[in-house]
């Protein structure tokens, strides 16, 4: 029996802002089912999404230990892009052959966008 990571759950107390980031920045598109307490954030060129769920009182933001890393050839052009729509990268950590900048989302979790992948040795 195999098991296929196919979805993150992202606690949120604002839903909304993390649509437009996660939409507007990345390219995702937010489906919701009547009744449902889910935000479902799909990518139109993966199988793969992320799943926005309203928090409880009692938890705080930003608080789990992982990071969302999203492949990007351009980083710097891609973080230009995101400064244009008001959302602020640190700098360019230049590492082993790739680029990589951080932010964080509008619930403080962290997110990376990186070159690792588009290494010239294929990213292994």
């Amino acid at each position: 029996m195999t098991a296929i990571l196919g979805r993150i759950l992202i606690y949120t107390k604002k839903v909304e802002e993390m649509v437009d980031f996660y939409t507007g920045l990345f390219g995702f598109e937010a489906h919701c089912e009547e009744g449902d307490r889910l935000v479902e954030l799909r990518h139109p060129d993966t199988e793969f999404a992320l799943l926005l769920h309203p928090a409880s009182k009692g938890q705080k933001e930003g608080q789990a230990l992982i990071k969302l890393v999203f492949d990007v050839r351009d980083v710097a052009g891609f973080c230009r892009e995101a400064e244009a729509k008001g959302i602020a990268f640190g700098p360019l950590h230049h590492a082993d052959g790739y680029v990589f900048a951080n932010a964080k989302d509008p619930s403080k979790n962290s997110v990376s966008v990186s070159s690792r992948v588009y290494r010239d040795d294929g990213g292994v």
